[in-house]
Formats: C-alpha cells, structure tokens, sequence
C-alpha cells in the first residue's frame, strides 16, 4: 500500500477568494498548446448544451464553467479524469451529475462517498449553494486535489473534504464525531449491495442514498433488494432526472433508510482449559 493509499481523519479546505471565474465560451475555443498539454478548450461548454447548462446550473454556470476547465486541465494531468473524457466532460460528468439535483431537498446535508474529483458532489455543491457538502475520499491524491477545487472554487463555506473510507466516516472516532447526512450520493462506485452497506449507515434516519446508475440499475435493484432491505434500506426505487432538459436523462437509485442495523459481531473466543483464550 502506498502512502497516496493510506487513510487519515478530517480534512478541511481553508476558505480563499475564487479566481475570476472562467467564462462560457459556446462560440470558437482558444488555441491547445503544444506538446499534448491538457488545453482549457476541452472545457468550453458545446452550444447544443448551454440551454441545459443554463437550466440546471443558473447564474451559478460560470462557476460550473470554472470547474469543467479545472477538470479538463489538472484533473487529466493529476489522473482524475482521463484525457478521452475532457471533451465530454459537460455532458457525462457536469450535467448528468447537476440533474441528480432534482432529488435533493431544500438546505440538506449531502455526504458524498467516493467523491473522486467531486462527482457528484462538487456539481451539487455549484449548482445548488443551499446544500452543505461533504466530500468522502480515501485517497491522498483526490482529497488534495479536492481541497484545492474547494478554496480556489470558492465554496469553503459550504463544502468540506474527509479524508477516509465511508466506514470510518460512519464510525467516527478519538478527534471525530461519526458522519451522517439527509442524503448520501454515489456514483459508478460500486454494486447496489455494497453501495448500500457503505453509504447507508451515513445517512440520518429517514435520510435517503441516492446513486447515479446506469441502464441496468433496474436489473441491480432484483438482484440486491433482499440484501438492501436487510442493510435497513427500504425498497429501492428508480427514478430519471433532468427529462424535459438532458436528451439522456440521468438514472439513480434511491433508497431511504427506515432503520438503523448494527454491524455483525466476531463471536467471542472460547478459553482453553489453561484460562487462554483461543479462537477457531
């Protein structure tokens, strides 16, 4: 294990002043700079999307715009996101994220688990400052980038970055109360059960883990649902966000939690006739 692999507590990004922000340009790109460097022209909005862009993000869309250059640039150079993905990062990142919106309350506490370099979390943090965010990432490379994303974004004041694995955000610890959120979001994380097991015990009673799925998300719902019900989720539901707006709407699974079910115990050791205790 390398050390961009190891875990530690809470990490805050300091609050700072966001650089101008980057402006939408659907018309004409700058010039890539030679010998293969990541451009910002990656980034540029495509006109056939600014009216969902506009839609979803309002007159926070520079901001967004902001974020999709930062992506296009230091995310391909630090791994975040691959080179074949920074000219599609409006559609298949910045706005199927934006669109999973929709299924968020008003003013709630979003705890985003895998956050990666904040999808969906930083999306939702642009695109709706009503929410206070928390980003989950166990990994030293992502949290860095993601803290830096958060103070030059400017969105110190309602975005935080943990650095940790879900069960450790869910447990707490010595210098951390434990984690918990009205809604827990995922994306492309993992399978529906184990999605489940991760993200469920953050969510508060009653709260709710919505995940970006695919095609197939109605197909993971049969296979799962027995053991989503027995991680105290209720029957999960599918639902497609953004119709009317994107000409893919965006597929998550959502699942409330209805109870909370306590973690299976190791069994306890057995003595030995000396007084040692020993186990199987």
């Amino acid at each position: 294990m390398t050390n961009d692999d190891t875990t530690a507590g809470a990490v805050a990004g300091p609050g700072g002043t966001p650089p101008g922000p980057s402006a939408v340009r659907p018309d004409g790109t700058p010039s890539a700079p030679s010998g293969g460097t990541p451009s910002p022209a990656d980034a540029v909005l495509p006109p056939e999307l600014a009216g969902a862009a506009r839609t979803l993000f309002g007159d926070r869309l520079d901001l967004a715009a902001a974020y999709a250059e930062l992506l296009a640039t230091d995310g391909v150079v630090r791994g975040l996101i691959g080179p074949r993905e920074a000219p599609r990062i409006w559609d298949r990142h910045l706005l199927n994220c934006a669109a999973m919106a929709e299924r968020i309350p008003d003013g709630a506490a979003v705890l985003d688990v895998g956050s990666g370099a904040g999808l969906p979390g930083l999306v939702l943090a642009i695109a709706r400052p009503d929410l206070t965010v928390t980003l989950i990432e166990p990994l030293a490379r992502r949290t860095s980038f993601l803290v830096e994303a958060v103070q030059g974004l400017g969105l110190a004041k309602t975005v935080r970055v943990f650095r940790g694995r879900a069960e450790e955000a869910a447990a707490g610890g010595a210098s951390a109360e434990p984690l918990r959120g009205d809604v827990v979001t995922a994306r492309a994380v993992a399978p529906l059960d184990r999605l489940a097991a991760w993200c469920l015990p953050l969510a508060v009673r009653g709260g709710r883990l919505v995940a970006l799925k695919g095609a197939s998300a109605a197909e993971e719902i049969a296979e799962h649902a027995a053991a989503v019900a027995r991680l105290g989720g209720g029957e999960p539901t599918v639902h497609r966000c953004g119709e009317g707006v994107l000409d893919a709407p965006t597929t998550v699974v959502e699942i409330v939690r209805e109870r909370a079910v306590e973690p299976a115990r190791r069994p306890a050791a057995k003595k030995s006739r000396g007084g040692r205790s020993r186990r199987r």
